[in-house]
């Protein structure tokens, strides 16, 4: 009998479904990810396209108060 070891059976053998609530949280973290993103790039287009220190400290803010300016 062949090892499992030299066979590679380990490579090919049937990988556990994640659960619901897995493939549900990384579905809502990917969303929220596109979310971030567009936030991202519509502020730099109605405010420059110049990433600068000012613009990243601005986005941050953005981002952390859910998109409502202070």
């Amino acid at each position: 009998m062949a090892n499992v070891l030299t066979t590679g059976a380990a490579f090919f053998a049937p990988t556990k479904k994640p659960s619901f609530f897995s493939r549900l949280l990384r579905v809502h973290l990917e969303a929220r990810q596109r979310q971030a993103d567009r936030a991202v790039e519509q502020y730099l287009a109605t405010h420059g396209r110049a990433l600068t220190d000012d613009a990243e400290r601005a986005i941050g803010h953005l981002l952390a108060n859910g998109g409502r300016r202070p």
